[in-house]
């Protein structure tokens, strides 16, 4: 792999395989070279993938926290330290999950143009290296576990049989997503199980919405590669839905606003968490009206939105916390 001095692309054994671009994060700027290929394994060159996957372990802690007020219950004197555990939780996990997944798909990343620079495919981490990368993110994932209630232990560890076969949906069923959606969609769940110990109807709908809004967003990921997708035989819903995407996108949008208002009314929000709610419907309006399947980098920064989208939302159930 080039160094964090050298602009150009890679020569040698790994020419083409290596992007281009491959110092223009802080993995390729910054990190001790023996790491990096570690480092982009994990994704930590692409944080957008950790954000997705705490943005609904914060909306349950927010949610959790206004159910907990209106009951009048003592809540947890670590509610708001919480946030920070479920930030590195979701690093470490999302970080195994990728690990996971590029072992699974080493042979079929190869073939992918967009992955084939992949440190598996491209020969950077050995197959050994990568299981005990994997190893040790599980390790830092189950110390931030420990540190919950027995509840919550019981409710993360439910999600591991679903994380694990996501990979190899792809070669099964035309969405793939949804299970993606089922796994990514868990921390809806974990706020309520850290702090009050059980899981409201709230729980519930905030999940199957986020279900929907991941299956959502995902499938405009998941154009990136409907191509080589299709020339390797893998399944997608980019590939399912192709020119009427724009019709589904805004079904499983709209769907997700619908359930999770429905959530916010179970949990008696107010007026601040559904402002947050009504940005979060535009920012998703925003992207079906912009998305252009055949415009690989659009639809990168469409995906990318939905962080900017998924914090809208909470920040408006943060400031449904604060007394008037």
């Amino acid at each position: 792999m080039t160094g964090p001095a050298s602009p150009g692309p890679a020569s040698g054994p790994l020419a083409g395989l290596v992007p281009e671009d491959a110092t223009s994060d802080w993995v390729g700027r910054w990190a001790p070279a023996f790491l990096r290929p570690y480092l982009r394994l994990a994704r930590a060159d692409r944080p957008i993938g950790s954000w997705l996957l705490l943005i609904p372990c914060w909306w349950s802690t927010a949610m959790a926290l206004r159910i907990g007020m209106s009951e009048g219950a003592a809540l947890p004197g670590y509610a708001l330290a919480l946030l920070a555990l479920f930030a590195l939780g979701s690093v470490a996990m999302r970080g195994a999950g990728c690990t996971w997944n590029d072992i699974l798909d080493r042979d079929i990343d190869g073939k992918v143009e967009r992955t084939r620079g992949r440190p598996l495919p491209s020969g950077q981490v050995g197959l050994v290296g990568a299981f005990l990368f994997l190893g040790i993110q599980a390790l830092v994932g189950l110390a931030v576990l420990l540190c919950l209630p027995p509840f919550a232990i019981g409710v993360a560890l439910s999600s591991l049989g679903v994380v694990a076969i996501y990979p190899l949906m792809k070669r099964i069923i035309w969405i793939p997503q949804l299970v993606l959606g089922l796994a990514f969609s868990w921390g809806a769940l974990m706020g309520f199980a850290a702090l009050l110990e059980r899981l409201p109807a709230s729980a519930f709908l905030l999940y199957a919405g986020s279900i929907l809004w991941v299956v959502g967003y995902d499938t405009i990921y998941a154009h990136q590669d409907r191509e080589d997708d299709a020339l390797v035989g893998v399944k997608s819903s980019a590939r399912l839905f192709e020119r009427n995407t724009h019709p589904w996108l805004a079904g499983f949008y709209a769907g997700a606003v619908g359930l999770f208002a429905l959530a916010l009314w179970s949990a008696g929000s107010g007026l601040f968490a559904w402002g947050g709610l009504a940005l979060f419907a535009l920012q998703l309006g925003w992207q079906v009206r912009r998305l252009d399947i055949d415009d690989r980098a659009l639809c990168l920064r469409l995906f990318r939105s939905n962080r900017d989208a998924g914090l809208l939302l909470f920040a408006g159930m943060m400031l449904d916390l604060m007394p008037l």
